[in-house]
């Protein structure tokens, strides 16, 4: 029986198992740089994102995290999924799905008034799934990212 969970510290090894997982994955293995002592940090201690752990008979298969976000538009908070991650050999067995569902839950008990994520344009599974469960992709934006040494030297510039 698939089971959702709320992640504890003793799970970051798992989940950063994981993460390597949907790093390689989506081809960007050279990207990863998380650490446990990090995962720990964010997650536990400033609390900026919220884990779920997906079990079948105790045994983790998905995991995924989320934040929170804010609609001006809406004037209401909003779920962003970070990432979401099944094992390649229990995949297609609705457990994915699931996952979202129980996001989809928190956003409304939270009174949440909409939930965003991304996904790669080549992950054409994926994007068939999301339509199918009614979601809507939004080609007019554009992802736009600052990191590593970018984002330092743009903080400092006069």
């Amino acid at each position: 029986m698939f089971k959702i969970r709320p992640g504890v510290p003793e799970d970051i090894s798992t989940f950063l198992a994981f993460t390597k997982g949907l790093a390689e994955f989506e081809n960007m293995s050279d990207q990863m740089v998380a650490t446990p002592q990090r995962l720990h940090h964010w997650l536990f201690e400033r609390k900026t994102a919220y884990l779920l752990m997906g079990e079948v008979d105790g045994k983790a298969v998905a995991t995924a995290i989320y934040f929170y976000n804010f609609s001006t538009f809406q004037g209401l908070g909003g779920i962003y999924l970070e990432d979401l991650y099944v094992l390649p050999e229990y995949r297609s067995m609705g457990y994915g799905t699931a996952m979202l569902k129980h996001i989809a839950k928190i956003a409304i008990d939270e009174g949440c008034g909409r939930m965003d994520w991304v996904c790669l344009d080549w992950n054409d599974k994926a994007i068939a799934i999301y339509e199918a469960l009614g979601a809507v992709s939004h080609p007019q934006w554009l992802l736009f990212r600052m990191d590593g040494k970018t984002l330092e030297n743009f903080a400092v510039q006069d």
